[in-house]
């Protein structure tokens, strides 16, 4: 896993150094590997392979300071991990949707804040490129973002407007054949860092439109929020747009409305359905050597009752939130899978991991706050990832209107 090794005053407050493969199996309670085609699999363990042997060994530090680890681009190029689902092409990957989610999973086992820059890469910037760009739109910056030699980012959150991006207020007035845009956007990942924004703004008339904003240009500005203490290891920034000139070329011409941005949002939503339990697994691995191996009152603390029952809940609600996920995939795959799917599975899987890293943290005790463990560091993560992308509670209405055919919003 990482973990530095045992000191020599107190061996058991620290789990093993790496993984096992009887700690991965320990991960799938119900053998969901046998549900798995070859090929994801194969991804999978790539993956998976790479978070232990490069991510784990450096991420706590690069928390610790709020520094994105800029050497990892290249690795995920190199492993398809930016726009796992565009096709091959365009520089993707051309995988299913089942193995794009264990690759979030994998991602997010290591840390929130790299799969957030790959899931945002692939799915809030390549895809809407993909799906709604010219042909010259896609030649130009898709091949670039799957190779890690552009950056992307997406901006429709604004300061003002969150959970209802109906309202937002960046606007866009056409000039003859140049766009004149104004406006602030937030919460913006790899902002500050990219080479490319994917802004949605309102025309005239007050229809929702895209558009490709280099970053250079005259009156962009991508100022980071750098005072979190969540996502430190990601790149977090506003993107503020002060009478910046846009050619009609870059405009996204079939992204038309809201439902354009939103479907943007499905995509990384499905992603972060399986990051998630990435690292609830994490989480709950840290808890259950660490149970195994510390000693109180004359025996492992995992021979107590309340602790057991702890990491039974554990690895209950990760074996739930791993089966809804590969349904959730195998629906997706087959052409069937629906946002208010998406929503049930981003609600229930978010608030799992969240409750999974509080309860393994109780697990580890006073150590459980400190960078021995990956716990601390999830748990912060997930405060973010629970929030972003659509709230717990509007996810809830999301489902609730699906299911009673009443809008509950207002």
């Amino acid at each position: 896993m990482g973990h530095p090794a045992p000191t020599e005053t107190d061996a058991s407050l620290s789990s093993s150094e790496t993984w096992t493969p009887e700690a991965f199996e320990a991960l799938d309670y119900y053998d969901l590997d046998e549900l798995l085609a070859d090929g994801a699999r194969a991804v999978r363990d790539e993956v998976r392979a790479f978070v232990t042997d490069e991510v784990e060994p450096i991420i706590e530090e690069h928390a610790q300071r709020a520094e994105f680890p800029w050497h990892l681009i290249p690795a995920f190029a190199e492993r398809g991990l930016l726009g796992p689902t565009i096709p091959p092409e365009y520089g993707g990957g051309g995988q299913s949707n089942i193995a794009y989610g264990l690759m979030m999973q994998e991602l997010e086992r290591g840390d929130s804040g790299l799969r957030s820059f790959c899931s945002v890469t692939g799915s809030l910037v390549m895809y809407p490129i993909w799906r709604y760009g010219t042909e010259a739109q896609k030649e130009r910056w898709l091949p670039a973002l799957a190779a890690g030699d552009a950056i992307g980012c997406f901006g429709l959150t604004e300061p003002e407007v969150g959970s209802n991006p109906s309202a937002l207020q960046t606007r866009a007035r056409r000039e003859g054949e140049t766009w004149i845009l104004d406006g602030h956007k937030r919460w913006s990942t790899n902002a500050t860092i990219a080479d490319v924004a994917v802004i949605w703004a309102k025309d005239e008339d007050g229809v929702i439109r895209g558009f490709l904003v280099e970053t250079d240009r005259d009156g962009v500005s991508t100022p980071p929020i750098d005072d979190t203490w969540s996502l430190r290891a990601a790149v977090t920034s506003e993107v503020v747009l002060d009478d910046v000139q846009v050619p009609e070329a870059h405009r996204l011409p079939a992204a038309e409305g809201l439902g354009a941005p939103l479907s943007c949002l499905t995509q990384a939503r499905y992603g972060i359905c399986w990051g998630t339990i990435g690292a609830a697994m994490a989480c709950y691995d840290a808890a259950r050597q660490h149970a195994q191996n510390r000693e109180q009152f004359g025996q492992p603390i995992g021979g107590f009752q309340l602790m057991q029952e702890r990491l039974v809940e554990m690895v209950q609600e990760i074996t739930k939130a791993q089966l809804l996920n590969w349904r959730l995939g195998t629906l997706k795959d087959a052409g069937d899978m629906r946002p208010q799917q998406v929503s049930l599975a981003k609600r229930n899987n978010c608030e799992t991991a969240l409750e999974v890293a509080r309860s393994a943290r109780q697990v580890l005790g006073g150590n459980g706050v400190t960078s021995m463990y990956p716990v601390m560091r999830h748990m912060n993560n997930l405060e973010s990832v629970i929030t972003y992308e659509g709230t717990h509670e509007v996810h809830t209405l999301v489902v609730g209107e699906d299911v009673t055919g009443e809008n509950a919003f207002t």
